[in-house]
């Protein structure tokens, strides 16, 4: 099956005043924990994978796996490259199937960065893909990208306009206050801010960073206007957590089967509670 962008389903979710899930997944037990849970929940779903996702997993087969789960399941659902730089890897990636991808440019000059992102926008469109693009910087660790709070700039509204335009981007990724990874204190979003890219950008917003943000505040941006929700972190500790406790009580285990399953179960969990939070439940 022809796997599909993320146009129509963001565009419902900015109709609807709700938001889709993006789960950044690593292997089959990742994929499939998300897409069944999606199913279940009748949500629309992004599934999300980092360069290094890429590298580990490779791009062939996360292909052909999210191709299987769109054969299996009847939701919304898309193969989403999430954090990525290299045009070449991008393009690559796209011409193998991916229909959904997010440029990063954001550590360059604005004129370069509109550059860069103009490329991946008239490779992508060509082939049907939608092009997802960061403006402003996001503190913490994504994939192998660090940036220090020194770094961190905020989305400033008329750039934003102006950036949209230029590049000709599908979705926008705003700064407003979140970060990659956990928080070392309650997270601080400028909601006046994302309030008004929201009144000035017609193109759906994209929250990163959204793990180990409260509820109460991932809700009110999506009331606010974000459309796209990223989650990585949350989905990872849990997994890891499960894993090792079984390994702890079952020093002796070797069989992945019964290994993974409570990591699963642990991951199922956090999928549930994060579609609840979105606002996609039974959207699908």
């Amino acid at each position: 099956m022809k796997l599909h962008n993320t146009k129509k389903m963001l565009l419902d979710a900015q109709a609807g005043h709700y938001a889709v899930p993006a789960f950044n997944i690593h292997n089959l037990e990742t994929l499939s924990t998300v897409v069944e849970t999606a199913e279940e929940m009748r949500s629309p779903v992004i599934i999300a994978a980092t360069p290094s996702t890429v590298v580990y997993a490779g791009k062939d087969y996360l292909i052909a796996l999210v191709g299987a789960a769109m054969e299996k399941y009847d939701i919304p659902m898309s193969f989403h490259l999430d954090h990525h730089e290299d045009v070449a890897d991008i393009e690559d990636t796209v011409a193998a199937g991916c229909r959904s991808v997010m440029i990063v440019a954001s550590k360059l000059p604005y004129e370069e960065n509109v550059k860069k992102v103009q490329q991946v926008v008239a490779f992508s469109h060509t082939c049907h893909a939608t092009v997802e693009a960061e403006f402003g910087r996001l503190v913490g660790q994504e994939n192998n990208v660090i940036v220090t709070d020194a770094d961190k700039a905020y989305t400033n509204p008329d750039d934003a306009v102006r950036y949209v335009e230029e590049t000709g981007i599908d979705s926008l990724a705003v700064a407003i206050g979140t970060a990659h990874g956990l928080y070392k204190g309650r997270p601080k979003l400028d909601f006046d801010r994302l309030k008004e890219i929201r009144s000035r950008v017609s193109v759906p917003l994209v929250l990163h960073g959204a793990s180990d943000v409260p509820d109460e505040l991932v809700e009110k941006a999506i009331s606010l206007g974000i459309t796209k929700v990223n989650i990585a972190t949350d989905l990872k500790i849990p997994f890891a957590n499960a894993v090792k406790a079984f390994f702890k009580e079952h020093t002796e285990a070797n069989d992945p089967r019964k290994y993974m399953t409570p990591g699963k179960q642990a991951m199922k969990e956090v999928v549930i509670h994060k579609i609840k939070v979105c606002g996609s439940e039974g959207r699908a």
